[in-house]
């Protein structure tokens, strides 16, 4: 492997993606490494271990770092799991949050902390808050947008109340399952109602408390004295009399207890004032995340101070970091963590050879980006991959047809890049707007220090920024003292020219300011002062508000609205792009080896809009555009008795019904029976789940904050009786033959998306138990419980190849490819860690069916070769595997320095004879669908 400073190490050859929670903890995972290494994984790759919110799924809202979450079995299942992992020669990868951690309910002390003490609070600068809002009502408050409705409504019916905590000696406001800490001089409003002049006398002291450091252990004693009266029955009695004045649906108790409210460092409101009002950073417009300032030396230590004990320990052998994009300086993060552990790992390994440590970071990039060198990271989590071969998977051919399929059928856009800014600017007003109005009162600020732009008007840089970040090309870029990188300038450049175009002439000026301001004058280029801190704080919130917008209108709202072909929608695609040719595709395997060789490499994560398996059968519609587009209008005449009628019209919309159909013909089980009434019924449910996300996730009939529960309902009672009404067996019937119609040149994609993913440059990571077919949904259908005993058992039979090739659907032989490839990079690690890549002419009648490369090292190779776009091959061939006789006189060329005699198959069979130079393609591939040759040298050298 070669991680960030150019070390060496062989070890990580494949990983598996495990999610972790309470159904699925580490002790479930110890009897399952000696499965994954049979299949050839040496590295466990994690979600976050530390302690996540009580019942978390995804355990990505952690509350507190310090520990290893007691729901999935605390420090010592961790132990154990480490000690399995070792004895069977595997690592162990964690995902890390640095960007965020949960908030609201009651169990992050530290937030706690935070709502009781306000800025005397240690951790107030753990959090991204904005303590000097623009807002006057709100300077020096948090606030606090965890209320079900608007406060006073809340306050009315008296579902704010307040309690004592007789262990802590504490009174906190409470609302659900929400705890919110009073400030200890406010506790004089409470005890000065009781009748015992003990505790009256307590209430003045905590009056007298000043808002300073040495307020907090004065406060300690105050609680501890307030808990010894409390022990005496009198003196509970009497705190619980008090508590009783505060119980707000009498008026005045309701005056009483406001006014207790506002004695507070924080400011309750309902959830929706978020999107206006927010003065805090979040994950997204997720109100229960809140941003960690990592940046901030103390916060940095103190978040990461468990994972570097665990490096110490040599429990763990590298990172995944979540969300980088979301700190305030990725680049320096990096640099940071990778110098850390590095002092860690020369410290634990005095005596011991040093293995190199990879940082992968979950970044997306956008068409033309690149992830930057310099960062000391090892590459990225495999998003670009995914991408990469998805396009290489679709026919342009399609493209036309199914663009005129979609915009006759749904009357909305093809053009996807008109999605999203649409989106992008629905958001900015909408989820994002607090975030947007922090950055244009920035710059209103800046304006307004200089004599030549002091005329500039909010409302002109409000309309400037909007159409910036709404034509942004990239989630964000990296400008720091120094100004801006080329490739910033070129982000920059491109999306200040399209704002241009939308802007009115009169805001030119404006946007030629904020240009200005975010980067081509650097901040070296002022004096150290508050101009200067004021424009490095505006640079960064601008940077952090493109990447969520970017996220919400791509992933989270376009993803679900477009339709072209759901295939090529998924999270890290660039999805204004249909297809690409071969020759990108060896393109970007170059480049990656070039410039992250050890880059992981993903088709399918926790976060995929639709399984790996989905999406590679839904890429043969590409090539059956026309076949598609005759179905789509069969099956809408079918279903029309099933429209129901809403206020904003027939349910579903031709869109949103275009949609489904896609989903059911990707998303299809191999084994399900129409007439299958109980098969069916499980599938209704998952499918239920899906639509009501898509619905909501799109934001044009429903969304999560306003959702429109007729038109749902009309929805989910489509998709029910579609699938569960006997007056809809022929439309269940055709839909059925459909999708299995287009299964074997599905599975054969999934066969060859499999192989390059283990054979290209970059560490190959596999979801959890996508080793068999993966026909999940997005989240929570693709975060089921895996059943891994079934995959044991199959990984276990002895069974011939022709065998899986006839019991294809099981998806055993996907398996077994898996199993065969890995086994072959743990024969040969060096040709694979460190072999060039070498792109391999295919011609001949067939040659643009083919993707064929080698894997080079010194006087050893290996030739991979998997077809693609070759659903016309099959010929209505029930099975994943193109006959021999079809690819006619198409022949792999070799140059001359790969030439051998014969060249042998890592699957097993006959030696493939090698002539003048040729490989021909109905020799590579009569026995499999896809081959892998290894040179008869390497191959005699493994055995030896």
């Amino acid at each position: 492997m070669i991680d960030s400073q150019g070390r060496v190490d062989t070890n990580i050859r494949a990983t598996v993606r495990l999610q972790f929670h309470k159904e699925f903890t580490l002790d479930d995972a110890v009897p399952l490494v000696p499965y994954f290494a049979s299949l050839g994984i040496s590295h466990l790759y994690t979600s976050p271990l530390t302690t996540a919110r009580p019942d978390s799924t995804h355990c990505y809202d952690v509350v507190d770092p310090t520990c290893i979450n007691p729901e999935i079995g605390g420090e010592p299942a961790l132990k154990r799991l480490v000690r399995e992992l070792k004895q069977h020669q595997m690592g162990l990868i964690l995902d890390v949050v640095s960007n965020h951690m949960a908030v609201g309910g009651s169990a992050n002390r530290w937030w706690l902390d935070v709502l009781e003490w306000g800025t005397i609070s240690p951790y107030s600068r753990f959090f991204d808050i904005d303590w000097h809002s623009h807002d006057p009502f709100m300077k020096g408050l948090i606030l606090l947008p965890f209320l079900r409705t608007d406060y006073g409504e809340v306050l009315a019916n008296n579902e704010i109340t307040v309690h004592y905590d007789q262990h802590t000696g504490e009174f906190y406001a409470a609302h659900y399952d929400h705890r919110f800490p009073l400030y200890p001089p406010s506790y004089e409003s409470i005890l000065a109602l009781s009748t015992q002049r003990e505790l009256r006398a307590l209430a003045a002291k905590f009056g007298q408390l000043e808002y300073d450091l040495a307020a907090r252990p004065r406060a300690s004693e105050l609680k501890n004295e307030l808990r010894r009266r409390a022990d005496l029955d009198s003196g509970m009695l009497s705190i619980n009399e008090c508590l009783t004045a505060f119980e707000s649906s009498v008026s005045e108790n309701r005056n009483r207890l406001h006014e207790l409210l506002e004695q507070q460092h924080y400011r309750l409101a309902g959830w929706r004032t978020a999107s206006d009002d927010i003065n805090w950073r979040r994950f997204f417009d997720i109100n229960e995340l809140c941003g960690l300032r990592v940046e901030d030396p103390v916060v940095f230590e103190a978040t990461h101070e468990k994972i570097f004990d665990m490096i110490s320990a040599g429990w763990i052998d590298g990172l995944r970091i979540d969300h980088v994009d979301g700190l305030a300086n990725p680049r320096a993060y990096c640099r940071k963590l990778n110098r850390r552990i590095g002092r860690l790992l020369s410290e634990r390994n005095r005596n011991t050879p040093e293995k190199s440590f990879p940082i992968y970071i979950e970044k997306i990039t956008g068409e033309c980006e690149r992830i930057p060198t310099g960062w000391g990271v090892a590459g990225s989590t495999g998003y670009d991959f995914s991408n990469q071969v998805s396009l290489l998977q679709h026919d342009p051919a399609g493209e036309s047809v199914l663009t005129r399929l979609w915009e006759e059928t749904s009357q909305r856009p093809a053009n996807f890049m008109a999605e999203v800014y649409e989106a992008k600017k629905l958001l900015l007003t909408t989820a994002l707007a607090g975030d947007f109005e922090t950055v244009a009162q920035g710059l209103l600020q800046i304006a307004r220090e200089q004599a030549e732009t002091r005329d500039l008007t909010l409302g002109s840089i409000r309309r400037a920024l909007t159409e910036l970040v709404a034509h942004f090309p990239v989630y964000r870029t990296y400008v720091g003292p120094c100004g801006r990188s080329a490739d910033d300038e070129l982000f920059f450049r491109a999306a200040v020219k399209c704002a241009g175009e939308t802007l009115s002439a009169a805001d030119w000026p404006t946007l030629e300011r904020i240009d200005q301001w975010l980067g081509t004058e650097t901040l070296r280029q002022l004096r150290p002062g508050s101009s200067r801190t004021l424009r490095r704080q505006v640079l960064t919130r601008f940077q952090q508000l493109t990447s969520p917008a970017a996220a919400k209108s791509v992933e989270d709202t376009a993803f679900y609205r477009a339709g072209v072909l759901l295939s090529r929608y998924d999270v890290g695609f660039d999805a204004q792009n249909f297809s690409a040719p071969v020759e990108s595709f060896h393109y970007e395997c170059q480049q990656r080896l070039r410039r992250f060789p050890h880059s992981l490499l993903n088709t399918a994560t926790h976060d995929s809009k639709r399984g790996e398996d989905v999406r590679t059968r839904l890429a043969v519609l590409s090539e059956r555009a026309s076949w598609f587009a005759e179905k789509l209008q069969q099956w809408r005449a079918m279903a029309e008795p099933l429209l129901r009628l809403t206020p904003e019209g027939p349910a579903p919309t031709p869109g949103d019904e275009a949609i489904l159909y896609q989903t059911l013909l990707g998303s299809w089980p191999l084994t399900l029976d129409p007439r299958n009434q109980a098969g069916l019924r499980i599938y209704l449910e998952r499918l239920l789940q899906w639509q009501q996300k898509a619905l909501r996730e799109a934001k044009l009939q429903s969304s999560w904050s306003a959702i429109n529960q007729a038109y749902e309902s009309a929805c989910a009672d489509f998709l029910t009786r579609l699938l569960t009404s006997p007056d809809t067996q022929q439309l269940r019937d055709s839909i059925a033959e459909a999708a299995l119609a287009i299964a074997p040149a599905g599975a054969l994609n999934s066969l060859s998306q499999c192989l390059l993913r283990m054979t290209c440059p970059g560490v190959p990571d596999l979801y959890q138990g996508t080793e068999l077919w993966d026909f999940n949904l997005v989240d929570p259908d693709n975060r089921r419980r895996v059943n891994f005993d079934l995959r044991i058992k199959a990984l276990n039979q002895a069974r011939d190849f022709p065998e899986l090739l006839a019991q294809w659907r099981d998806g055993h032989i996907k398996q077994w490819l898996i199993a065969k490839t890995l086994d072959t990079r743990k024969k040969h690690p060096r040709l694979f860690s460190l072999g060039t890549y070498l792109e391999l002419p295919v011609k001949g009648e067939k040659g643009g069916h083919i993707v064929a490369f080698a894997r080079c090292l010194e006087d050893d190779f290996a030739v991979i070769a998997a077809p693609v776009r070759s659903a016309c091959l099959l010929d209505g061939d029930n099975s994943p595997r193109v006959g021999a006789d079809h690819w006619h006189d198409t022949f792999i060329e070799l140059p001359e320095a790969l030439q051998a005699n014969t060249m042998h198959s890592a699957f097993g069979g006959p030696d493939i004879e090698v002539l003048s130079g040729r490989i021909l393609v109905a020799d590579l591939l009569q026995n499999f669908p896809v081959n892998f040759l290894l040179s008869r040298k390497i191959e005699q050298e493994a055995n030896s």
